[in-house]
């Protein structure tokens, strides 16, 4: 069985580290297309603090899986993995190269290393756990995970309440951990899923991204940041759980009931932007054929070698 993504490529890297600019850079170089792999640039009218692709950049190298949901619904991994897979078999019908750019860490795994057969949802067993987490505590609930399952507790901060549940739920329904049933999705055929190379995690000096960071968020919110929150709000519809996870968008709109200053709001959408950005580097650390590289390393392991005849890296 071959793999729909072996002749894909993978720019990735944590939030504020470049990787869209780079990416407009290298496109027309790699004769590619991009795909986002951004679980928030999916939706509609969240676009600052999305860091979405501008029209303009749109206009310059065609972008795909951008705007594709309203604000109120919602997407899984699968979902966004079947559309993915349709937009590599349309570009390449082109004669185009898919070159995949975002730092969501579930879709990247999910394209390296496939998806395991997970149990439906059990609507029941996860309101009860929901209860139980705003009952006792989200560390009461991760401690009961970490009895049964210490290798998802271990990589699951407490305050995920959504993942910890869900660990559970499956848990509950398999008797089995989900990190032991997530160790048997990794792509098993053939050939593999990305050539070597394929996936590259732009890095760059702890204090350099934060101060990149630190200056992105300043500039959403000189943007109109908080107009699009407050329109957000407005709107007939309630955010959905994913699109209401996006950062920011929670802390924008707690400035918005009075509950904080505006300076009190840009400092900790920026701290917590930065912790984001710190879980991102660890789980990129963890993916199986992510290898890191700086904006030179980049253009020498793909535009470089492909400029001298080879068609992939």
């Amino acid at each position: 069985m071959t793999s729909p993504f072996t002749n894909s490529l993978i720019l990735t890297g944590p939030t504020g580290s470049g990787k869209s600019a780079l990416a407009l850079e290298l496109a027309p170089l790699l004769n590619a297309e991009i795909i986002a792999a951004d679980s928030m640039t999916l939706y509609r009218g969240m676009d600052i603090g999305t860091a979405k692709p501008t029209a303009g950049d749109r206009a310059r190298v065609p972008h795909h899986l951008i705007d594709v949901l309203d604000p109120w619904e919602s997407a899984t991994v699968a979902w966004w993995l079947d559309r993915a897979t349709a937009a590599v078999r349309d570009i390449e019908a082109r004669g185009k190269t898919a070159l995949f750019v975002g730092g969501t860490p579930f879709y990247l795994k999910a394209l390296l290393c496939g998806l395991f057969e997970a149990p439906p949802v059990d609507e029941g067993q996860r309101r009860r756990l929901e209860a139980e987490a705003e009952a006792g505590g989200p560390h009461a609930l991760h401690a009961r995970l970490a009895a049964v399952d210490p290798a998802s507790a271990r990589r699951l901060h407490p305050n995920d309440v959504r993942r910890v549940v869900r660990a559970l739920e499956v848990w509950h329904q398999t008797g089995r951990p989900i990190s032991e049933l997530q160790q048997q999705s990794w792509w098993d055929g053939r050939e593999p899923r990305f050539r070597p190379g394929a996936c590259l995690c732009l890095t760059l000096p702890r204090d350099e991204l934060y101060a990149r960071i630190d200056q992105r968020v300043a500039a959403m919110f000189a943007s109109g940041w908080i107009n699009e929150v407050l329109s957000l709000r407005e709107s007939v519809y309630p955010l959905s759980r994913e699109a209401g996870m996006a950062l920011g968008y929670r802390e924008i709109g707690e400035y918005l009931e009075g509950r904080r200053s505006l300076s009190e709001t840009v400092a900790e959408v920026q701290l917590r932007t930065r912790q984001f950005a710190k879980r991102q580097l660890t789980w990129f650390r963890g993916l199986p054929g992510c290898e890191p590289a700086d904006r030179k390393l980049t253009f020498e392991r793909w535009v470089q070698t492909m400029a001298a005849g080879s068609s992939r890296p």
